[in-house]
């Protein structure tokens, strides 16, 4: 446990390091994916509020990080973490101050929020409050919903379908079907991503009673479902190219979803995990990257 402190100290700040970095791919893909699906709607593209969008979903996954760190510090369920360092199991933060870090995120999320639901609309309050609630309940609070398999199901509703549609939304005042589609995308790679985060984790998170989806339904089901999300992103993604034909760009980004499908077909475990992780971010960015520019060529045609 010192030895996780001292290598944490060694990388810089710990409150950076308490966010996680790696997992910040999934709050702006959303974004700029929804926003470049908004293009070509015929209303114009607002800056700022691109800004705010992103720091929304910025905000909310630090703050969604920093609850995670603190209830499961709280539980002693990161006792022996195979992953990065944790703040609360290795010490080098209190339960208090993670969760004040995690209250002052939500804060910072809320005031982009308002801003936004001002120059749009009140119905933003009503989202946003709901993904803060359930930012704070996926493993916050007495029944913790990540604890009982739903995490993929959060992850896929806030970090795929509302960030994306919403991004859509707060430029052109309405739902595009263009932006629900896309969202499925965006959605199952965020899920793979988490996927395989509790893949690695699974033998103790079963040992700590953390009930999660890999647990329920095991490591082989495990795997299978983490190609099948691949092949329900390239499907979304090809729905997304009906109704703009660029969008098909997005699959030479997911090319690069090879590299972790033959990782997990080939039953990497535990720590040789962790590379699997970094790269299904990748995956992740390079998908999302390609999808926006092909929704932007569409948009812009």
């Amino acid at each position: 446990m010192k030895d996780r402190a001292v290598e944490a100290h060694d990388h810089g700040n710990i409150w950076v390091l308490g966010a996680r970095p790696k997992t910040l791919p999934a709050a702006i893909v959303p974004v700029v994916v929804g926003t470049s699906a908004a293009v070509g709607e015929g209303e114009p593209i607002f800056l700022w509020r691109i800004v705010a969008a992103a720091i929304v979903a910025l905000a909310l996954q630090v703050a969604t990080n920093y609850v995670n760190d603190y209830a499961d510090g709280e539980r002693g369920t990161d006792d022996n973490r195979v992953g990065p360092t944790r703040l609360v199991s290795s010490g080098l933060a209190t339960a208090d101050q993670v969760k004040a870090a995690a209250v002052l995120s939500f804060i910072v999320a809320a005031a982009a929020g308002v801003a936004l639901s001002i120059a749009v609309g009140p119905e933003l309050l009503a989202v946003g409050a709901v993904c803060m609630a359930a930012g704070w309940g996926y493993t916050g609070g007495s029944r913790p919903y990540g604890y009982l398999g739903l995490g993929e199901v959060f992850v896929f509703i806030f970090f795929g379908v509302v960030a994306t549609v919403g991004s859509t939304y707060v430029q052109v005042g309405r739902v595009t079907q263009l932006s629900v589609v896309c969202s499925i995308a965006v959605g199952f790679l965020a899920v793979a991503l988490l996927l395989v985060n509790n893949l690695r984790d699974l033998p103790l998170d079963a040992e700590a009673g953390k009930r999660t989806l890999a647990v329920r339904i095991g490591d082989l089901r495990t795997r299978q479902l983490f190609v099948g999300l691949m092949v329900g992103t390239a499907g979304a993604i090809i729905g997304a190219a009906t109704l703009r034909w660029p969008a098909v760009l997005g699959l030479i980004g997911l090319v690069s979803a090879i590299r972790p499908i033959r990782a997990i077909l080939d039953g990497f475990v535990g720590a040789n995990l962790i590379p699997v992780l970094a790269e299904t971010g990748r995956v992740q960015l390079a998908t999302g990257a390609a999808l926006s520019l092909g929704l932007l060529l569409g948009g812009m045609s």
